[in-house]
């Protein structure tokens, strides 16, 4: 007696549900990802409550305006770290006892505040307050 071979069909993975699950993740990723460009931090700072100090007349004053404009004691200077560290040393010579005041205006950026207290803090300067206003008694 002679059998019929039965054909085989070549085994095949089918992919088809690979595909489906490889595009919803790419969806699922497009939709959930923000290409927001975040190029700068803008910080309204808060008013601070406490014991006013009493002004110190020897001191050095750094004032930064909304605008990154900087006044060292009333002096206009550029608005970079470098500059502002040759115009403290300048102004401060060897002594690094002297107070250093920050006063930058709330819609200051946040970044402009932090290199200066990092510039003045790499100098040497121990004696560092920021300035800020007392809270509006609106409560």
């Amino acid at each position: 007696m002679k059998f019929k071979r039965q054909r085989k069909e070549a085994l095949a993975v089918n992919l088809t549900p690979l595909i489906d699950v490889v595009f919803l993740l790419l969806i699922f990723f497009m939709v959930s990802t923000s290409f927001t460009d975040l190029s700068e931090l803008v910080v309204n700072l808060p008013e601070a409550d406490g014991e006013q100090r009493q002004a110190e007349t020897k001191g050095l004053e750094l004032v930064i305006t909304a605008s990154e404009e900087m006044f060292l004691n009333g002096v206009p200077f550029p608005a970079d770290e470098k500059n502002l560290r040759l115009i403290l040393v300048e102004k401060a010579g060897s002594r690094r006892d002297i107070p250093i005041s920050i006063i930058a205006d709330a819609d200051t950026r946040h970044a402009m505040v932090v290199m200066s207290m990092d510039a003045v803090s790499q100098l040497g300067f121990k004696q560092l307050s920021i300035g800020t206003q007392k809270p509006l008694s609106g409560d």
